[in-house]
């Protein structure tokens, strides 16, 4: 029997039973189109997060403090970060800028209007070193730091929700009760699906520490490197001179942490992409059940057509030609459940992104993946109900009512 023939007969044999047969793709079109959706999101993550970072560079390192103990407990920050270890920070070669910040959770007043939002009391270097410079009015500068004066730069979303559209910069706001000039409203950074950078206000560091919140101590020091090539030998030097300072003898846990944002970048890809691929084996767990629906199906349709199987082999049918007509009908379903699943799937995905404001991304890597699983399917779980149909007796196979 020709190729053409067999895929003839596979396909009059499936519409044959076309509720059945759609029902039996049901499984298939659900986990095909659940791999390309979650494959979709986890991509559109890994986006966002990678946009969210490459905002503020990859040549940062960040130092934060460490965490007190009670014996193996962790029982809090230890407040032993100071703008003199900034200051030392400053000296190592390679280091471009450094910025010390106080940050705190504050409500923030204007006439009848309240926002809470955090407040981070820095230096001007913060704004370079993050990308983020003043749209309208000018930064805080030295002399305001010098001075302790209590001027702000605010945030878009912080503006848009006190000021509304009206004009922020010469108005005055409370902070902790105490009157700010805004002097300053910050470019938008844009908001991502777990951090909203335009939602906070930015003081002196030394208005922050004095008139705000009465702490010596920095709760993170920034700090830019010239050259990427040039991050783990500054990281290092940090560590040494921030160890020495604070007096931490020789195989005792340092009181602060470096955070290297490079280091921070790959973790957040490859977190991304375990929780896409953990997704993916869910949905693929539905294509399995799936797969066992063919089975069961072809199965069924083996008992069903056994005279037919007969008089084919009377008529001069070899086995492997029976096998290839129940094992091309197996694929047909699978691959047809698969085509219709990645046409489910797609949409899926820009509908996640149209009504959930989430940013998705269909890959032609997914798309393929869900069209091999679908292929797969269809001969793993076809080949038994094939094989059985060719190893029918045809003189039984005559007999059966």
């Amino acid at each position: 029997m020709l190729f053409w023939q067999v895929i003839k007969v596979a396909f009059r044999g499936i519409l044959a039973n076309k509720l059945r047969t759609v029902l039996t793709m049901l499984g298939i079109i659900i986990g095909v189109a659940a791999i390309i959706a979650m494959l979709s999101i986890g991509e559109g993550a890994k986006k966002q997060v990678l946009e969210s970072i490459s905002r503020f560079g990859t040549n940062l390192l960040r130092v934060r403090p460490g965490a007190a103990r009670l014996g193996h407990i962790r029982t809090g920050a230890v407040e032993t970060l100071t703008l003199d270890d900034a200051e030392a920070v400053r000296s190592i070669p390679g280091v471009s800028l450094i910025s010390p910040s106080v940050t705190n959770m504050s409500q923030v007043k204007y006439a009848n209007k309240n926002s809470t939002t955090m407040v981070n009391g820095t230096t001007p270097a913060f704004f370079d070193i993050n990308s983020f410079p003043v749209a309208t009015g000018r930064p805080f500068d030295a002399t305001d730091i010098k001075l302790m004066k209590r001027v702000v730069d605010i945030g878009t979303t912080v503006k848009k929700e006190i000021f509304g559209d009206g004009p922020a910069v010469g108005e005055e706001i409370k902070i902790e009760g105490q009157s700010f000039l805004v002097i300053g409203v910050m470019s938008s950074k844009g908001q991502t699906s777990w951090y909203d950078p335009d939602d906070q206000v930015f003081v002196p560091v030394s208005t922050s520490q004095k008139r705000l919140f009465n702490q010596d101590f920095v709760n993170d020091i920034y700090v830019k490197v010239g050259l990427v090539e040039d991050i783990p030998k500054v990281k290092a030097e940090i560590e040494k001179i921030l160890r020495s300072r604070h007096r931490i003898p020789n195989g005792t846990e340092s009181d602060f942490s470096v955070r290297d944002f490079s280091e921070f970048v790959a973790t957040m890809k490859q977190t991304s992409q375990t929780f896409a691929y953990l997704l993916s084996g869910i949905a693929a767990v539905s294509l399995l059940v799936g797969g066992i629906g063919v089975m069961n199906i072809m199965l069924v349709s083996v008992t069903e057509r056994t005279r037919e199987i007969g008089i084919r082999m009377a008529v001069g049918a070899r086995r492997r030609d029976i096998m290839k007509q129940f094992l091309i009908e197996a694929l047909v379903i699978s691959v047809t459940g698969g085509l219709m699943g990645i046409a489910l799937g797609v949409s899926l995905g820009f509908l996640i992104s149209y009504l959930g404001d989430w940013e998705t991304i269909i890959t032609p890597y997914s798309i393929v993946l869900g069209f091999v699983f679908s292929v797969l399917v269809g001969l793993v779980f076809g080949i038994y109900p094939a094989g059985k149909a060719a190893r029918m007796d045809p003189i039984e196979a005559l007999r059966y009512e």
